[in-house]
């Protein structure tokens, strides 16, 4: 059988820009309901995303694809939109194209990251480096380069739920200590005495790794969650914006060292 115009399959990639509208009648969701979010009836245990592209198509083969992927989405055409179906429900994570007409992307995690710590994926059509890391530096916990292919964006979306995800208060030390600074494991809170840090939750998941390691190096590798090397030294961009925070010299940082040759250690107090 031949496979519908609005379809993608695994291997096929998500172009940088579809370059037309979908079928008069086609929803861009499984569930057909006009403001893109899944109809009652999907797995309430799958994970909620929110999908943010000015392109009617793309949101259209994202939002199949990663419905038939066991994941639960809810599309919005640009940032008002996005805004709009923040206030009323809840999201695991957002997949967001950085160049939107009007607000961007990047201004749309800015706002984002002032109230909430929900992790979220670019999408650009920029492969320059700095580009990337701009998009780091917002607050944003991994990024996609247009085009690519549907399995790696459920593969990233998973990677960044797996690091996200909570981790039984038992299998980990409650509390560590450092200098000024208490960092609750098991529910990723760090204080500075009586004042909470904010952290994304990309740093939040470096801070849990490196504190289940005891004070041991953990490579980029593990810190990435097992992505790809381009991947790995996006670590060094979280890394960096977490001394900002935790250091008194970011330069010659006292509490979370690079080991050599090995990755990244906290020096924890005993």
């Amino acid at each position: 059988m031949a496979q519908d115009q609005d379809e993608v399959g695994p291997d096929q990639s998500i172009p940088v820009s579809a370059g037309q509208e979908p079928a008069a009648g086609v929803p861009e969701n499984p569930s057909g309901s006009a403001d893109g979010a899944s109809a009652p009836g999907f797995d309430d245990d799958a994970a909620h995303l929110l999908l943010v592209d000015d392109d009617r198509r793309i949101r259209a083969l994202m939002s199949r694809y990663l419905t038939r992927s066991g994941f639960r989405v809810t599309t919005a055409a640009d940032a008002a939109q996005a805004r709009r179906h923040l206030e009323g429900l809840s999201f695991d994570l957002m997949i967001v194209d950085v160049m939107m007409p009007g607000e961007s992307g990047l201004d749309l995690v800015r706002w984002l990251r002032a109230q909430s710590q929900v992790p979220v994926l670019l999408l650009t059509a920029r492969a320059e480096a700095s580009d990337r890391i701009s998009g780091l530096e917002t607050g944003a916990d991994d990024y996609l380069t247009k085009p690519f292919e549907p399995r790696e964006l459920s593969l990233r979306i998973a990677s960044i739920l797996r690091r996200v995800a909570p981790v039984p208060a038992a299998a980990t030390p409650q509390v560590i200590r450092f200098g000024p600074f208490l960092f609750h494991v098991d529910r990723g809170e760090l204080r500075n005495g009586e004042e909470q840090v904010r952290l994304t939750e990309r740093e939040r998941s470096i801070l849990q790794t490196l504190a289940r390691s005891s004070g041991e190096p953990v490579s980029r590798e593990e810190l990435a969650g097992g992505m790809d090397s381009t991947n790995e030294r996006t670590v060094d961009v979280h890394i960096n914006r977490l001394r900002r925070k935790l250091e008194r010299d970011p330069a010659n940082p006292q509490y979370l060292q690079t080991a050599r040759g090995s990755g990244y250690r906290i020096v924890i107090e005993t």
